[in-house]
């Protein structure tokens, strides 16, 4: 008999109020392009990412598809639930987002799936097997220690991530499907760098170290233990405070089309990225998107200068130009001192 593994409660988390708010912003909006988590070993990380599970929205979705393919969006939409769809002969149904785990040992036909080409050749079908990519469309992929994933599996992140399709080629025959996901990633970097490429590609990061305040420090103790020594009582404990989180999130969700701003904002956010050196629109997109995120979880009809403050601060470190011998920390003393020098 299988045992019911309990998640730890997101909400039961000690401080790591940045950390928290990334996930939960990509939740909200997954067009901001995921996060990387970063910092020192026992900081919560992947702990904040499991729990998140539990927050995680119910979507429609097509039945029996492979793919968990949206019934109302046939542009990315797999081939059987295209024809399904244009023949209206589908059954919708109700399913949570999943956290979807890629390991770093993972191999690249567990990752992109595999074709049974014996299958093609004597029936002229096409069978495929999914893989991690399948499961990963429309939910959260997460990869934990990513900075030591191989470098051709990367690539294929990179591929997946920039086209939000999945194709596999095996012996002259190849199959796609729709693979968008919300890439979210956690690593010590002691450990070693990201390739610039994949780093570019979080829309957010956030760096996290160990609590310095030493009553917190014994919180994360406390909760700890109380949460291995009974985790049912624990769960009834946060309870509340999670219903009332997914509720927030999903407010949020609905809220969000209806966020507006002003244009200054945007001269605000394009002299930022002028400022401090940053290559590309990417990180100016991405930054009013985040920025009409963290109104929308606040329940905010108009992005403020503080939220445009708040999203520069996950947008911009990792994308500023590195000089040599620049640590993070100088990086993000930079961020301040010009963000608050343009936004007042």
């Amino acid at each position: 008999m299988k045992k019911n593994i309990k998640i730890y409660p997101f909400t039961a988390i000690v401080g790591q109020e940045k950390m928290k708010l990334a996930l939960i912003l990509n939740v909200i909006n997954p067009s901001l392009g995921g996060v990387l988590i970063r910092g020192e070993k026992g900081t919560a990380k992947s702990t904040a990412v499991r729990a998140l599970a539990d927050l995680l929205p119910e979507r429609n979705q097509i039945e029996a598809c492979k793919f968990s393919c949206d019934p109302l969006n046939k542009d990315q939409a797999c081939a059987e639930c295209l024809e399904k769809i244009k023949t209206k002969k589908i059954n919708t149904i109700q399913a949570k987002m999943k956290v979807i785990d890629l390991p770093v040992s993972a191999t690249e036909d567990r990752v992109v799936g595999t074709l049974d080409i014996e299958h093609a050749i004597k029936k002229g079908e096409k069978r495929f097997e999914p893989g991690i990519l399948a499961q990963a469309n429309r939910n959260i992929l997460y990869v934990d220690e990513v900075n030591l994933l191989d470098d051709h599996v990367v690539d294929i992140l990179l591929d997946s991530a920039a086209m939000g399709v999945n194709t596999i080629e095996r012996e002259g025959i190849s199959f796609t499907h729709p693979a968008k996901f919300t890439l979210v990633g956690t690593m010590n970097p002691e450990e070693g760098d990201l390739r610039p490429q994949l780093l570019d590609r979080f829309g957010l990061v956030v760096d996290v170290i160990g609590e310095g305040d030493i009553s917190q420090r014994v919180e994360v103790i406390k909760r700890r233990l109380d949460f291995e020594k009974e985790s049912d009582s624990f769960h009834q404990e946060f309870n509340q405070e999670q219903t009332t989180l997914a509720d927030t999130i999903l407010k949020a969700i609905e809220f969000l089309p209806d966020v507006t701003f002003d244009e200054q904002l945007l001269e605000i956010i394009a002299k930022i990225s002028t400022a401090l050196g940053v290559d590309g629109h990417r990180a100016d997109i991405v930054m009013m998107k985040t920025a009409m995120t963290i109104a929308a979880y606040h329940g905010r009809a108009e992005v403020t200068k503080e939220d445009v403050k708040e999203a520069a601060g996950y947008v911009l470190p990792h994308r500023m130009r590195k000089r040599p011998f620049d640590d993070s920390q100088f990086n993000r003393g930079s961020i301040e001192e010009i963000v608050n020098e343009l936004v007042g």
